[in-house]
This record gives structure tokens, sequence and C-alpha cells, in this order.
């Protein structure tokens, strides 16, 4: 061990509150944890969620930018800090996300989760949603800002998890996180995230604070072909959280890999929730035949989450007490902690406020034969770049899913070989859903983004 992971675990074990974790972006492997998985609150480290789930609306374009954000009288009565606007105003989606980076303004997380879900409170039950198809299975929120709820609960392991999502699966506006500062008005409004601009490689992501919680950090750092994300929660002030984050980014960044494919975590299916003005869904759609199973769908994770959900995360009345209960502690050793972020699980995904109809067709023999042909003509599964759209628990599932990807997609998948991997889960074997046959990386990310556009949701990575 080194003198200076001697240094930070001693500094941890004196702080109850203090959970950190560093891990190598390209392959997942855990090059730094100390208590990565016991339960602390998030604080404004929340927010990181909601701009994901407000990514995902950019995405798929049900809303733009420009798109205009009403801001109720409940989200500007939110305390500090927020941007300030009055009951009745409006923002841009591109302001609000702007104030969540930068001041880490409560009044416009609010506003955005009301526009995006129709109230915080489902706009919350789907950004837990979201959490577990990500595989953060010990993350809970009960609201879009991170003001204190002691039901509101992750680990430092989960927050590694979403920072890495949000680079991988949002390129596109993964660089707002990287602002120095923004013009609202006659303010200029800076960015509460220090390390920006002043540590070699730190392009975000967002910092986090509550009297319970303590000094919160998430650090997405890329230099030399390397790239890591570290989480420091629980510090006892900015200055020293901050001390530590730089100390994580000098000793590990040496340490992380220049390969590996980036693509750590599949980017599942999801619900989509309807703008606050849009009419509600009927009951009766939402228990639909193809709706049931489109939420009995497992997850696929490449960087799963180790250890069992605690109970009574739920409650309401959960004691402040409870966040910081030591969890036994896990296996020490390079070896144990490598084996905690890159062996491979699935974590089923709950039932979903609210999912559009007919995500997954009816099966069919015509339909499930087309694609099993298809898939039967191989000699062998593909090898080199695949796109990956989903995983179930049979293989006829799997192949419907194919099917319904080809349906969709048309022209895109002409050439593309679809098939069925049989993965493990304990006792149990799912499949994955994917399609081969491309030539290299950008065939299948182009690809991949043609489906999105088509209602597809899918990923890229190297079979």
């Amino acid at each position: 061990m080194s003198a200076l992971l001697a240094v930070n675990v001693e500094t941890a074990s004196a702080n109850p509150k203090y959970a950190g974790i560093v891990v190598d972006a390209k392959t997942g492997k855990v090059l730094y944890s100390e208590d990565p998985d016991g339960l602390r609150y998030p604080a404004s480290l929340t927010k990181m969620m909601t701009l994901y789930m407000t990514f995902e609306a950019l995405e798929s374009g049900r809303i733009s930018l420009d798109s205009r954000v009403p801001v109720s009288a409940n989200a500007a009565a939110e305390p500090p800090t927020k941007l300030g606007v009055r009951a009745g105003g409006s923002v841009t989606v591109e302001q609000a996300m702007q104030a969540l980076i930068t001041r880490s303004a409560n009044d416009m997380a609010t506003a955005l989760a009301e526009y995006l879900g129709g109230s915080e409170a489902r706009f919350a039950q789907l950004m837990t949603n979201k959490a577990r198809a990500l595989g953060m299975t010990r993350t809970t929120y009960r609201n879009a800002n991170g003001l204190p709820n002691t039901a509101q609960m992750t680990t430092a392991r989960d927050q590694a998890r979403l920072g890495i999502a949000l680079r991988q699966h949002f390129p596109q506006y993964y660089p707002y996180f990287s602002i120095r500062s923004f013009q609202f008005g006659k303010q200029t409004i800076g960015n509460h995230n220090r390390l920006i601009g002043t540590v070699r490689g730190v392009d975000g992501i967002k910092t986090g604070y509550t009297r319970a919680s303590g000094f919160n950090l998430v650090t997405s750092a890329q230099a030399d072909g390397r790239s890591i994300v570290g989480v420091v929660m629980g510090g006892t002030s900015g200055g020293a959280r901050d001390a530590q984050m730089r100390k994580l980014v000098a000793a590990y960044m040496p340490k992380a890999s220049t390969g590996g494919s980036s693509n750590l975590i599949a980017q599942t299916r999801s619900p989509a929730p309807p703008i606050a003005a849009s009419v509600p869904v009927p009951v009766m759609a939402q228990n639909s035949p193809a709706v049931v199973a489109a939420r009995d769908e497992v997850a696929s994770l490449d960087l799963p989450n180790a250890g069992p959900l605690p109970s009574g995360r739920y409650s309401e009345k959960l004691p402040g007490a409870a966040a910081y209960a030591s969890e036994p502690k896990a296996q020490r050793g390079a070896a144990a902690l490598s084996a905690a972020m890159t062996r491979t699980a699935a974590v089923p995904t709950p039932a979903p406020a609210y999912m559009p109809p007919a995500s997954i067709p009816e099966q069919t023999a015509e339909n499930t034969d087309k694609v099993t042909t298809a898939s039967t003509r191989q000699t062998s599964t593909p090898s080199g770049w695949v796109i990956q759209i989903g995983v179930s628990p049979t293989r006829d599932a799997a192949m419907g899913l194919l099917q319904s990807a080809q349906d969709k997609g048309g022209q895109v998948l002409r050439s593309a070989k679809p098939f069925a991997v049989a993965v493990a889960n304990g006792s149990n074997q799912l499949y994955r859903a994917r399609f081969g046959g491309f030539g290299d990386q950008k065939d299948a990310i182009n690809a991949c983004n043609a489906l999105k556009k088509k209602g597809v949701a899918c990923w890229a990575a190297m079979q």
C-alpha cells in the first residue's frame, strides 16, 4: 500500500461519514475504495440524475434546449442555493441545466422535475427506476434536488456508475459539466466545482453538501489516453474534500488503463415521462400485456453493484442515523475490489410509473421464426463490434426484441446479424439480444444512433 493511500484510509477511518471510490472508466476496475457500498445522503449529487433524465428527454426529441420550463410556486419556494426566478416565470431547458451544474440551483431542479414528470414525487420515482436500470441498486430518490430527506440514499459506487453513464450515454451534452460560468440576465454565475480548470484532465462533474451528508464530490478526469471517475462523500469541509480528490486523481490516473471500450453501462429502455401538460396514460394501457412484458425485461449491467439491498431503505421514517450504519466490510485486496466492479450481473428493473405501450411485440411463430432462422444461419457468434438492444429471461423473448428492432430499424439493420447470447445469472440464465456484423466502432455507433431516432434503445460494444 502506498504512503498516499495509507494517509487516505487513515483519514477516512477517522470520519464515519467518509466513503470514496476511484474507477477506471475504460475497464470498470476499482483502483481505490473505502466503504464504497455504505449508504450515504447524496445531497446535490442528486442533480446528476435529474440531468441524466433531462439529457434523455433531449436526445429523444421530447424537449429541446430552447423549450420553456415553467417555474411553479413550489419550485420558486425552494431554499437556496437557487436561481431565484419568481413563480409564474420560466427559463429555457439549457438555462435550467446550466444553473444545476454551476450554482446547484434547487429551484431549477424542482422546475425540471415538474416539467418532465408532472410532479416532483413522480419524477423522483422515475429517477429511482432509472437508477435501477443503470445498476444503482442501493440508490433511492425522493426529490430532484438533494434537499434533506432521510429516505433519499445512495453509495459512492452508485455515484461512480452514474458519473460514467452520463459521460458514456450523452457525449453531446456531457461538456456542460465543464463550464466555468454562465450568464443569466445581469448575473455571471460561477461553477461550485473548484477542480475544473485547476486539476489537469478534470472535466466535471458535480459537488454536493448538506449538514447530514457532509461535502460530496464526483469527479471525471481524462488525460494521456486514461480515464477515471472518482467519488468522495462525507468530507469535513469543501477544502478537505477537494484536497482528497486532488490526491486521488494524482495517485490513480497513472494506474488507469489506456485500453478498453468505455462501454461499461448498458443504456436500457426506460419510461418516457410525459411533459406536465400531457394527457395522463390510462391505467389499462399501463397494464397491457406488452407493457407488463416490458416491465419484466432485465437490464444488462456490465459494472454491477455488490451486496444486497438493505431493508427499510424505502421507509419515509428511516432514522437519520441509519444513513451511516456500518455494513459488513467486503473482502479487501485489489482482486476483491476489482471483482466487485467487473463481474457480470443483472438487476431487475422495478415497474415504472409509466411506460409507453408496445415496447415489445406479441410473440408469434412467424416473427420469432424469422429472427431465429437468421440467427441460426450463423456458424458462430459474431465477433468485433455489436449493438445490444436488451436482455431477456428467455431466448424467445430475446428473439422478439431482435425482431421488433429489425421491424423498426428497416435499412439500418439490413446487413446486421441478430443473435442471442446466454449469460449466467446465479442459477438462472439470461439472454442478451444483439446485432453483429459491423465493420468497426464507428459503424456500430452510427447504426445505434439511427436506431435511437426510431425509438429503439441500444448501445454499441466490442464483442
